[in-house]
């Protein structure tokens, strides 16, 4: 691992330190600062967080139950890789629970909800003009979660949010796609009006329709990003 590609936390009294290091470390996986593949050395990586080495053993324990980190056998733990075969497993289960979550959404959110996910996607739009990829990243992130919360259902909700994060890392690059981010905004404002009207199995057709989407341009990013490994 690189010097100093993680900075010093800053302590949070809410929050207990294995779960601040988590954090950091579960970010700088998902934005790419720690590869797939990388050893995680918890000496080096107390040293650049600026922490001991008891919470950056329990962050890696907790990042390897939630599939971001392997733990090999006398040789330590390894930043998780993800394969073709991962990511179509990934998104048939959240395709289903997506659904799932429109459906649910379209009988229980409030019209306040309602009109918070159009302003996400008139907010979407401008960043799609301006090409702020990364703007538009975290307003795809806020349209779902705020979708999520609507279910009312805190289960789903989890199990939705934890499948997100397991590919994360390449929604920048699939989202940056021409003519990507048009189409999410088309996508998003028919689901909006699905949920406007009240109309459930519309909603849930409209969302995992979404996600199909959503799977097969991260699967074109990951195989370009491949072929450019095996070529170099």
């Amino acid at each position: 691992m690189e010097k100093r590609r993680l900075a010093p936390i800053e302590l949070d009294t809410y929050k207990p330190l294995r779960d601040i290091v988590f954090e950091a470390l579960r970010d700088a996986i998902i934005a790419g600062q720690l590869r797939p593949g990388e050893r995680l050395m918890e000496v080096q990586i107390a040293d650049e967080l600026g922490v001991s080495r008891t919470p950056v053993r329990e962050a890696i324990r907790k990042l390897e139950l939630e599939e971001f980190v392997v733990m090999v056998p006398r040789k330590g733990a390894y930043v998780a890789g993800i394969s073709i075969k991962d990511i179509v497993d990934v998104f048939e289960i959240r395709r289903a629970l997506e659904g799932l979550a429109a459906e649910l959404a379209a009988e229980r959110m409030t019209e306040a909800e309602i009109d918070k996910l159009e302003q996400i996607v008139d907010k979407t739009a401008e960043t799609a003009k301006q090409l702020d990829v990364v703007s538009a990243v975290d307003m795809d992130t806020g349209f779902h979660e705020v979708l999520y919360e609507a279910s009312r259902n805190q289960r789903l909700s989890g199990m939705l949010y934890h499948l997100r994060e397991q590919i994360h890392r390449f929604r920048t690059q699939s989202l940056g796609r021409p003519g990507r981010l048009e189409i999410v905004v088309i996508e998003h404002r028919g689901l909006v009006q699905a949920l406007r009207d009240r109309k459930p199995c519309l909603a849930r057709e409209l969302a995992e329709a979404h996600i199909e989407n959503a799977e097969s341009e991260l699967l074109d990013v990951f195989q370009e990003e491949l072929k450019e490994e095996e070529e170099s």
